[in-house]
């Protein structure tokens, strides 16, 4: 109920914060939209021009405002939005989702690889309007040193970025509008490029007119990101402020129109219609306000990447790695290594391209295999809802007919710089695959055994006084769901790899709930002072602090006489003194006395590659350093059989 109150309420801060880290990518689009779609050395049409302020109006009615701001942003998993958020709702009803949820994720991700070059290099490059003898080289390193600073500042979290940035955004919004109107007032005829008609007439009867649509599609390609960041500004938020910037957009694409139309005939060569609008005082200050505006347009892929992938944590898609929570508020996340690799990403892809004309072809195909994805998985979230059956047949026929037409669209681009998006996104979806694949094959072969089996034995072990104690209290990491189980592996440490003689053992396992937010334990009592296990039941955007939830728990045991923790020393029992506590996790690798097929061989030595390279699992369950012990285990997944081993006479 509290989550349902966080995500419906309206404030001014969330409006703020919502304007200042969602809206940049769409709301930087009329920047170069309808310039895409006449093109710089072909004739302005009057046919084209209206077509496309039509296909754009409803581009964003249908597309942003009915799917994404009606329908989709009311599948949210307690408040969180997203794609992986989406999959987490419908995956028990079909294993097969699986697929639609990796090629979504794994696209928007490399989208956001690709949007904030774009965006920041476009704005940089209105320098040369100001000052026509400016270097490539040094358009360049202006703009990887603006990258530089907005990955950086990431680190104070969504919250503080979004306060800084909004006024930003409501200056650039309000001149928008502004510029819009000014230019309508002159024609306003222009409006009726509303009617659907034109375009149609575009779409069907212009020779090459639904080829356009790669280019119309600009206008939209920010709209995953008000899904993927509904768990940073709110539903309501997202909502209220939406209403806000869409009359803006419009405004100023109608704007645009009214001066292409009075251009008819011309050539739009270097001209971009956007400053076309201002007058020649204002030009200097409306290219440090759409340099400002630009700048914040990177802001919502790289939140809505940090949500993403703190989820693909959770549905154990992606490697664990560090998560931070840099706001005491809901929903702000900050994930330094994908800061780091999208920062790489995006400096890549300037030195590669160099300018943003050669970036336009990279841009936007990513993001409509992530639309038509997030139809399926939505499609399916209805029909499990119990929603009427035409309407699901319905919606998931219109948007897969519009975002497939896009898609067709914009497969034009491939050549042209789509196959980089493309090449980024695929590589994402393998390692997501890898990790996955990897994730069931260990399931599958781990091997578990009851505590209770080895109960006495344990009794036995902790009274052998001539085994030096190990610890006082022991806690062993168990990866066991089953409160009656734990692996083998953990019995073999104890048992055989080295004694490991204590007082009381416990055994702790960590469930990691589809509800962002939950907070609870149960504790089973397999013997009373002698072997206990701890279940949390942790969400997905709380941070793993075994150490401290553990304390609280005994804490708590204590208190109720569960549990008595001073320790067995003779000399230290008389003072009251607590017995100290040892963690020790196992860490698996993958052991040379394996006989795998190739396929699960490449598969499973790539996830050992690749996790080499990250958090290592005390430091993911948040323990004390000084009181852990890393013990690695082989994993023998299938042991080599049939060993031609001869033995000879001595």
């Amino acid at each position: 109920m509290e989550d349902k109150k966080h995500i419906d309420t309206v404030s001014a801060a969330g409006l703020l914060v919502a304007l200042g880290i969602i809206y940049g990518d769409i709301g930087t689009s009329p920047l170069y939209t309808l310039r895409a779609i006449v093109g710089p050395t072909s004739v302005i049409n009057a046919e084209v021009v209206k077509g496309a302020l039509s296909c754009i109006f409803w581009t964003l009615t249908l597309q942003t405002t009915i799917k994404y701001v009606v329908l989709i942003l009311r599948a949210d998993n307690r408040g969180e939005g997203g794609i992986f958020a989406l999959y987490a709702l419908v995956r028990r009803h079909a294993r097969w989702l699986t697929l639609p949820a990796i090629i979504g994720g794994s696209a928007l991700l490399a989208d956001g690889i690709i949007t904030p070059p774009i965006s920041v290099t476009s704005a940089v490059e209105g320098l040369r309007q100001l000052y026509p003898t400016i270097t490539e080289w040094q358009i360049i390193t202006i703009v990887i040193g603006i990258l530089s600073v907005l990955f950086l500042i990431q680190a104070f979290g969504t919250s503080v970025v979004g306060t800084a940035f909004g006024p930003i955004m409501i200056v650039w919004f309000g001149m928008l509008a502004v510029l819009g109107i000014g230019s309508i007032a002159l024609d306003p005829t222009i409006l009726s490029a509303v009617n659907p008609y034109y375009a149609y007439q575009l779409l069907v009867e212009y020779p090459g007119g639904f080829w356009l649509l790669g280019s119309v599609f600009l206008c939209t390609t920010g709209a995953e990101a008000l899904y993927s960041d509904m768990g940073h500004c709110g539903r309501a938020n997202i909502r209220v402020s939406w209403g806000f910037v869409k009359v803006c957009l419009l405004l100023n694409y109608f704007g645009q129109g009214v001066w292409l139309m009075s251009h008819a005939g011309e050539n739009l060569n270097e001209r971009i219609p956007f400053y076309q609008l201002m007058p020649s005082w204002f030009l200097t200050i409306g290219i440090v306000i759409a340099t400002s505006a630009t700048v914040i347009a990177s802001q919502a892929l790289i939140s809505g990447s940090f949500t993403l992938i703190s989820e693909a944590i959770r549905l154990n898609f992606w490697p664990k790695v560090r998560l931070r929570y840099p706001s005491v508020q809901k929903g702000q996340i900050y994930v330094p290594s994908v800061n780091g690799l999208l920062w790489m990403g995006c400096v890549g892809v300037v030195l590669y391209f160099r300018e943003s004309s050669n970036m336009e072809g990279a841009y936007g195909l990513a993001i409509t295999l992530t639309m038509l994805m997030t139809t399926m998985l939505m499609a399916y979230y209805l029909y499990s809802k119990k929603y009427q059956a035409w309407g699901v047949v319905l919606f998931l026929t219109v948007y897969v007919a519009i975002e497939g037409s896009f898609l067709v669209a914009n497969l034009i681009k491939f050549m042209h710089g789509g196959y980089v998006s493309l090449l980024l996104g695929a590589t994402i979806a393998g390692v997501m695959y890898i990790w996955l694949q990897a994730f069931q094959i260990k399931l599958r072969l781990t091997e578990y055994v009851r505590i209770d089996h080895y109960l006495t034995s344990l009794k036995e072990l902790s009274r052998d006084i001539s085994i030096p104690k190990y610890a006082t209290h022991i806690v062993f990491m168990s990866n066991a769901a089953r409160q009656s189980e734990i692996e083998s592996k953990i019995i073999y440490s104890i048992f055989q790899k080295r004694p490991k003689r204590a007082d009381i053992y416990w055994f702790v396992h960590v469930d990691t709930t589809d509800d962002p937010y939950t907070m609870e334990y149960k504790v089973n009592t397999i013997a009373s002072d002698d072997a206990y296990k701890i279940t949390f039941k942790l969400g997905f955007r709380v941070e793993q602090r075994i150490n401290l939830f553990l304390r609280k728990v005994i804490e708590d045991m204590v208190r109720n006489k569960e549990v008595d923790i001073t320790s067995r020393y003779e000399s230290l029992n008389r003072q009251n003194v607590i017995g100290d506590f040892r963690f020790v996790v196992l860490e698996k690798f993958l052991s040379f006395e394996n006989d795998l097929p190739t396929f699960e061989r490449i598969i499973m030595n790539t996830y050992f590659s690749i996790k080499g390279f990250t958090t290592s699992e005390d430091r993911w369950f948040g323990l004390d350093s000084s009181s852990v012990k890393i013990e690695k285990v082989p994993l023998v997944i299938r042991p080599v059989e049939n060993i031609s081993l001869k033995r000879i006479p001595s």
